[in-house]
């Protein structure tokens, strides 16, 4: 499974660290993913979704069902 989140399709970024004497060295930025269990209303049940913080955040002001039909994730395949 990728690390990717699973409503707003965030994934890593590629970037540069560099050091003081502005040697670049390739890394990674990781989207900070969280499994978090939630409530879907219209399905009677709990969730198990794979989110980013960003996410978690937008939850709390639209509704899941909204916002998985944004991102075209169908949650009775869940």
């Amino acid at each position: 499974m990728t690390r990717k989140c699973q409503l707003t399709g965030k994934k890593a970024n590629n970037g540069y660290a560099i050091s003081h004497s502005h040697r670049r060295t390739k890394k990674l930025q990781e989207v900070n993913l969280q499994w978090k269990r939630i409530w879907w209303e219209e399905g009677n049940r709990w969730v198990r979704l794979r989110l980013s913080t960003k996410a978690i955040k937008t939850l709390e002001k639209k509704s899941l069902a909204d916002f998985a039909k944004e991102a075209g994730l169908n949650l009775n395949k869940l």
